[in-house]
């Protein structure tokens, strides 16, 4: 993701889940041709987290843990992940394990969404 626009509907009105690193925000666009569309992510890591070296290191090592997810991702999603400044001093192994939550939470919410509507039909 590169548009502000994007960024700003996906954390107004996406499913939020966090942790003590990391939030989540997810956008499921339920438009008819979306399905085809990729799903995209875009991260924000902002200064709080630390210098610049600091902050392009943390969106570095979510973007390589984020692969692992973008296949179960619904297609023409918007995915935020926004790094809080206890990223910056976490190992690989404490982001990986809070990206997993967060992302189980996220993917839970919507699982539980498309069911809740194919009921009212």
């Amino acid at each position: 993701m590169r548009r502000s626009a994007e960024f700003a509907l996906t954390v107004r009105t996406g499913d939020r889940a966090g942790r003590p690193r990391l939030t989540g925000h997810l956008l499921v666009r339920a438009q008819p041709g979306q399905d085809t569309e990729r799903a995209r992510v875009g991260f924000a890591v902002s200064r709080a987290v630390g210098s610049a070296v600091t902050r392009n290191r943390v969106k570095r090592r979510l973007r390589h843990l984020m692969r692992g997810y973008l296949q179960s991702l619904p297609g023409g999603s918007l995915l935020v992940v926004r790094a809080n400044p206890a990223a910056a001093h976490a190992s690989q192994a404490d982001l990986a394990a809070d990206l997993e939550l967060v992302m189980s939470r996220l993917l839970q919410r919507q699982v539980g969404k498309s069911v809740g509507h194919e009921r009212q039909r």
